[in-house]
């Protein structure tokens, strides 16, 4: 609690500088992308951290006196605070061994992306709590805010009563499922947008997450204590966007990271030499945090070719999918950042589990080199690449017992595809449920209950809009995007296709957009949007049953101003009769919120 306080404390000093003028340096290099508005409710301080060592320092590169011009224009000299009240009177966190196994728990738990390591974002009858009735009469129990924060994009692991959940802020807590109360904090060095994955660890657990500085931390479920971290990148643009799973191997138990990059972004600077990210896979023993192997998805390293520096990218957005029967690790990868292309991007890749070794890989959209960078390629590629989980399912045709497993993957084309695992990912069908576009198609996951596969169909499109301050700022559309399909597993064939709400009339920065992940239960489907509903379909037909706007304030347990915003990023959790997610999200313009929200019947 002390390194927390001594954090907070600090977003008390004042920034100043008058030597440079903040807003000149907003308008020229901050505005394109961030309404001003957004940042007077974060900390000066806090806004500082971000461009010097946290998210934004690859992004938006800039001179010492710059940073600290712009933080003070944007930001706030107030401070952040926790009140007493906030935490819980017992603050004791005790999870059962079975609740935290990576093969599935015997006890009502959601750990990590998936309650399942096939990551098909299902939560069983037993484990979901819920009816179909029951979901038509949810309502709000809780709500916490996250202070300061203008992004709300960690998804909770719950289990045994307790929440994990992380914060753009870098704070992650544990919090009492059933009140919302603080059990403990820590801090963390950047933004946690990570789910949370514990495990059990010799007589206690491990809460497990990666920031977006591309460390990757192990802390005591218990306690809230650092049991040990590790830098898994150390290129300046790495990140851990990806959730991380965990797996028992012969020997130890080994969580799998995914890095991914903002390196895209760096190349919009005309002296950036583009690109020497490669995206890859690290697994490290929970135990220590000591590596057992590490693959790049770009096995070569990035030289000169003449148009700058390549081949490069094919970053690792998505949670990993273990297929014990197989022994392989399912991953999907993004675009190339620049020439030459390579055959692992935009593709699905199995790997083993034990040697990290690429069995087979399949490519879906050759030759999609997109970055930034002016002149790197001669013909930018569609950014067709995958944000998006693999699922690893049985389809179960009628009349056959058996059945055949298939790898499910949607892709941002618009393109849902099947393969076959073992025929080294051998196309078995392709279904396509939306146009496609750079933030179009299937992009942050879908569910699937076994019978269909339910894919949110994103296809919002960028428009650059004038702000308050007349500056030309971009923004998702209000009237593209939307819809939710579900695909019979079979066969891909569309069982049915919802179509998009449209609730943004008036609303700035709305759009009726699905790029957030979906999360099925028997009979439902739960899927968000960036319009800021939180809405649940009938899995029969696609009618909506139950819808939530979260655009709104909220009074909160922990007594901080909340508001909810954009759902994008991570899906909604469902645990024991509840269900949680978060709200908020700054990027492309989107509606800002700051909080998360636990319902029940």
């Amino acid at each position: 609690m002390l390194r927390l306080f001594a954090s907070l404390l600090l977003a008390t000093a004042p920034i100043l500088n008058a030597a440079v003028p903040g807003e000149a340096v907003y308008n020229t290099r901050c505005a394109s992308c961030h309404d001003r508005e957004t940042f007077k409710k974060m900390p000066s301080a806090r806004i500082l951290h971000a461009l010097e060592s946290g998210v934004m320092s690859a992004v938006a590169p800039l001179a010492k006196e710059e940073r600290e011009a712009v933080a003070a224009y944007l930001g706030s000299s107030t401070a952040s605070s926790l009140r007493p009240e906030a935490f819980c009177r017992d603050r004791k966190v005790t999870i059962a061994g079975s609740s935290a196994a990576s093969s599935g728990s015997s006890r009502p738990a959601w750990n990590g992306w998936s309650p399942s390591p096939g990551n098909t974002r299902y939560q069983p009858a037993e484990a979901a709590g819920l009816t179909i009735e029951q979901v038509r009469n949810l309502k709000l129990k809780w709500a916490f805010g996250f202070d300061g924060d203008l992004t709300s994009f960690s998804q909770p692991a719950v289990l045994d009563g307790h929440v994990f959940v992380g914060s753009s802020a870098g704070i992650v807590y544990a919090l009492r499922a059933a009140t919302g109360c603080i059990e403990w904090t820590f801090q963390a060095g950047g933004p946690v947008r990570t789910a949370i994955v514990v495990a059990p660890l010799t007589g206690r657990h491990a809460v497990l997450f990666g920031d977006q500085s591309a460390w990757f931390y192990a802390v005591e479920a218990e306690t809230g204590k650092l049991l040990w971290k590790k830098r898994v990148d150390e290129h300046p643009a790495a990140r851990v966007t990806g959730s991380p799973v965990v797996y028992q191997g012969a020997r130890d138990v080994v969580v799998y990271v995914p890095l991914s990059s903002w390196e895209e972004n760096f190349a919009t600077q005309p002296d950036y030499n583009c690109c020497t990210f490669r995206g890859s896979v690290v697994a490290l023993r929970v135990r220590d945090g000591s590596q057992v192997w590490k693959t790049y998805t770009v096995p070569e390293t990035p030289k000169s070719s003449g148009k700058g520096l390549g081949p490069s990218g094919v970053g690792v957005w998505s949670a990993p999918t273990v297929d014990p029967k197989r022994s392989v690790l399912y991953v999907t990868t993004g675009n190339n950042y620049s020439e030459p292309s390579t055959n692992m991007s935009d593709s699905v890749l199995a790997m083993d589990l034990a040697t990290g070794r690429v069995v087979w890989s399949r490519q879906v959209t050759p030759r999609d080199i997109f970055s930034g960078c002016n002149g790197c390629v001669a013909v930018k590629g569609p950014d067709f690449d995958f944000g998006s989980s693999a699922i690893l399912v049985k389809a179960m045709p009628v009349g056959d017992g058996n059945g055949r497993d298939l790898i499910v993957a949607g892709q941002k084309s618009g393109v849902v595809y099947a393969l076959d695992p073992d025929r080294k990912g051998e196309l078995v069908w392709q279904t396509r449920v939306a146009k496609g576009s750079s933030h179009g198609g299937v992009q942050w996951g879908m569910a699937s209950d076994g019978q269909n596969v339910y894919a949110p169909i994103a296809d919002g499109e960028l428009r650059r809009i004038p702000n308050a301050d007349g500056v030309a700022q971009r923004v998702m559309d209000p009237n593209d995007g939307g819809g939710l399909a579900a695909l019979r597993v079979t066969d891909g064939s569309m069982a049915w296709q919802a179509a998009p709400a449209r609730d943004c009339a008036g609303i700035p920065a709305c759009s009726p957009s699905q790029l957030a992940a979906a999360t099925a239960i028997p009979g439902v489907i739960f899927s968000g949007a960036l319009d800021g509903h939180l809405r649940a379909y009938a899995a029969e037909d696609g009618k909506v049953i139950w819808d939530f706007n979260t655009l709104r304030e909220f009074p909160t347990v922990n007594g901080i101003k909340a508001n909810g915003g954009a759902l994008n990023g991570s899906g909604p959790v469902v645990v024991n009769g509840m269900v949680f997610v978060n709200s908020g999200y700054d990027h492309f313009g989107s509606i800002t919120g700051n909080v998360l929200l636990a319902f029940a019947p």
